[in-house]
């Protein structure tokens, strides 16, 4: 029976989850999701994601792509996401819902993903849940040039949690680099693929660095030759946000 594919597009607050994919035993965003389709379609609804994220991480533009005989017309996904976002609790929002071609698949067509982590360089309230306070003195000029480092490099095993079963830990990364504002530092890193645990031991060290720790040729060494317990300690979760997920142009609505 021909199906059709749907993607969808949401945002989530990880604080209250074990990170985006289904587990046997602690609650998901993607458990969550599911759910709630499955509750609407009258139907058993599976959903695949544009990929993992850990624990109490969270994500501002995320897509999941879906399989389903029937074929909805606009106004039928407009009034989907009205009844998603009415049953789904607070923490979760759906953007969109949307037709793409069979083929389009929500992980392997996706061609980057932007990752920023969120640095509180002071005491600030409004930012406790969403960023990682830290006050101490960093050399930012040397954070800065380490982070470039970063793009010239295409192993990334050090970075990698140890005991996953990647095929390869290889990855390209198109932009590292720190934005700097009054009271935050919020650290930008753009790759084709992520390996688990990546970017916050790529924060966890590049903060090495600026403590004085680790220089930019110990940081050559532990790309080279390094291993995961060489590496900077993994910052918290709470700072991580996934930022966008892009797929080839006009795939999109409107292409944004």
């Amino acid at each position: 029976m021909k199906t059709n594919r749907y993607f969808i597009h949401l945002a989530y607050d990880g604080s209250a989850y074990h990170g985006w994919q289904q587990q046997p035993n602690a609650i998901t965003v993607q458990e969550v999701v599911e759910k709630a389709l499955s509750l609407i379609l009258s139907q058993k609804i599976k959903i695949t994601g544009a990929g993992r994220t850990d624990t109490g991480v969270h994500a501002r533009n995320y897509y999941a792509h879906f399989d389903c005989v029937r074929l909805f017309s606009t106004n039928e996904l407009l009034q989907l996401v009205y009844r998603l976002n009415s049953i789904l609790p607070r923490d979760i929002s759906i953007y969109n819902v949307f037709l793409v071609d069979n083929d389009a698949h929500a992980r392997f067509s996706a061609v980057s993903r932007t990752y920023h982590y969120y640095i509180c360089r002071g005491k600030n309230p409004f930012a406790q849940l969403y960023a990682w306070q830290y006050s101490g003195a960093l050399e930012m000029e040397s954070m800065k040039a380490s982070a470039a480092i970063l793009i010239a490099n295409r192993d990334f095993a050090c970075f990698s949690k140890s005991g996953t079963d990647n095929a390869t830990s290889l990855c390209s990364v198109t932009e590292s680099y720190f934005q700097e504002t009054d009271d935050m530092l919020i650290y930008h890193v753009k790759a084709n693929r992520f390996l688990r645990n990546m970017v916050r031991a790529m924060v966890g060290t590049l903060l090495d660095i600026g403590k004085g720790k680790l220089d930019s040729d110990g940081l050559l060494e532990l790309l080279n030759m390094g291993s995961r317990s060489d590496a900077g300690e993994s910052v918290p979760a709470k700072g991580l946000f996934l930022e966008q997920v892009d797929y080839p142009s006009g795939w999109l609505p409107n292409d944004y």
